[in-house]
């Protein structure tokens, strides 16, 4: 079937070549040729470029997000850790540090990959550019959508010469990330406005690249130092994540009255004064490598393209384009693979001839949407002035149970196990609500609250041998 799809003559135009854009490329190759449309010039090996700035801050990729790449790319899994990427269990290799207090580092089958976004997305991008099926178009920038109400045909586009014409295509896919003026587009072709919502807390982020000690190589593993979103005064929160060639990438965060600064010197001061001092006390022995990036863009932010009463034939967002996370939970790239790959399910079980098939995609995007987009607006919403009117009655309930959730987590395997599942991405939140786990969370944890980070000794010995 796909093979003569391909030859059929259909095509798809994608708009945006970061993560989001080429996992649906790739999920769309089978069915029709794409074109891949992206401003910049995209560089042919890992390297930083222009639009996407956000890759001097941490990335990871949550096993939810990593099995659906995987699935729509057989064999990248393998290709990123032979060029140096980590693969983490979670939460055995996570030393995490919650509202609620230090969590165990039980056994678990969960993980999470962690590379460089320059590392990914030049890895993601070679696999997928290699099929004949994807043409790139670099250097060109979408203007707008070719079509009426009823359909869309098109986009028009500027090429780097400023010459510009229209591409005709049967599905049109903007995947342009934050910035996208699709809601613009649509209101052009005389669609209504969709609802928004957003939630923020007004973060700040600083990252910065280290060399690692030599000792912490192999085998070192993750810091997450959380903010606590209903303690007082600002939030402020600290990752390291280990990287190729024996790097740490490290963000800290901090929301309104709180925030980092730019300044290099202020990188670890501002690091210890996380709620506890393990971070800092890492990056103190390390090398940096690189000066302090700042990101003030961080703001949860969703278009509600599913519940919108008309929708075009031929057009479909996703990626950030729909709904944007405060990058504190690292949600954005499982959501770009899961919205990828529910893009080929419909394709594949609808087939490309049924009628209303692009408000299929835009509903079925909207499942790993609504997923990240409720852990994230969760926690953000208790920040002052992160909505007009303040955290919902429904929304302060189920804070409530999820603090409970997780106090419960740090003293019980089964339960941290299950909370895993779900902010891994593997599974929904309704997995919480399952008897056992409710009754569990009424009996609180079955073990004493640690007192402080659980480095191993050998992990401890190799930071202060390192």
């Amino acid at each position: 079937m796909s093979d003569r799809s391909a030859r059929s003559g259909r095509s798809v135009v994608v708009l945006g070549g970061g993560l989001a854009g080429v996992l649906t490329a790739q999920a769309l190759s089978a069915v029709a040729h794409v074109t891949l449309v992206e401003r910049d010039v995209l560089p042919a090996q890992p390297a930083p470029r222009r639009g996407l700035p956000q890759a001097r801050h941490v990335h990871l990729l949550w096993s939810g997000g990593a099995d659906a790449m995987e699935e729509l790319l057989p064999g990248v899994t393998h290709r990123l850790l032979a060029r140096g990427a980590r693969r983490l269990a979670l939460p055995d290799d996570m030393v995490g540090l919650s509202p609620q207090g230090w969590f165990r580092r039980w056994a678990g089958a969960h993980y999470m990959l962690l590379s460089s976004r320059d590392l990914l997305d030049a890895t993601v991008r070679a696999q997928v550019l290699a099929c004949d099926r994807v043409t790139l178009r670099q250097g060109t920038e979408a203007l707008g959508l070719v079509g009426d109400a009823s359909r869309v045909i098109g986009v028009r586009v500027r090429d780097g010469d400023g010459a510009r014409y229209a591409l005709r295509a049967d599905l049109v896919v903007d995947a342009t990330g934050r910035a996208s003026r699709a809601s613009a587009w649509l209101r052009d072709l005389g669609l209504p406005p969709v609802p928004q919502r957003t939630v923020s807390s007004g973060l700040v982020y600083a990252s910065r690249l280290f060399r690692a000690p030599k000792a912490t190589h192999d085998g070192f593993p993750a810091v997450n130092i959380q903010a606590d979103p209903r303690g007082l005064g600002p939030g402020r929160a600290g990752t390291l994540i280990p990287v190729e060639g024996g790097r740490w990438h490290v963000t800290l965060s901090g929301t309104t009255g709180g925030e980092p600064t730019r300044g290099n010197d202020a990188f670890e001061r501002f690091a210890r004064g996380l709620r506890h001092p393990v971070l800092a006390d890492l990056i103190s022995l390390a090398e940096p490598l690189e000066d302090v990036a700042l990101t003030r863009t961080t703001a949860n932010r969703r278009h509600y393209y599913e519940r919108a009463r008309r929708w075009p034939e031929g057009f479909v967002a996703l990626g950030d384009a729909v709904a944007a996370y405060n990058p504190t939970y690292g949600q954005g790239m499982s959501v770009a693979a899961q919205s990828a790959r529910a893009v080929r399910a419909v394709v594949r079980s609808r087939g490309w001839e049924t009628p209303g098939l692009a408000r299929h995609l835009q509903r079925a995007v909207a499942g790993p949407v609504s997923v990240a987009w409720s852990m994230a607006t969760s926690q953000d919403v208790f920040y002052p002035g992160a909505t007009p009117h303040g955290p919902t009655l429904r929304e302060r309930a189920s804070a409530a149970y999820l603090d409970r959730l997780l106090h419960t987590a740090t003293g019980n395997g089964r339960i941290a196990r299950e909370v895993t599942r779900v902010t891994s991405m593997e599974h929904g939140p309704l997995l919480l609500l399952k008897p056992s786990v409710l009754l569990a969370a009424a009996r609180g944890p079955l073990r004493p609250q640690l007192t402080g980070p659980p480095l191993t000794r050998g992990e401890r010995e190799a930071v202060v041998g390192g």
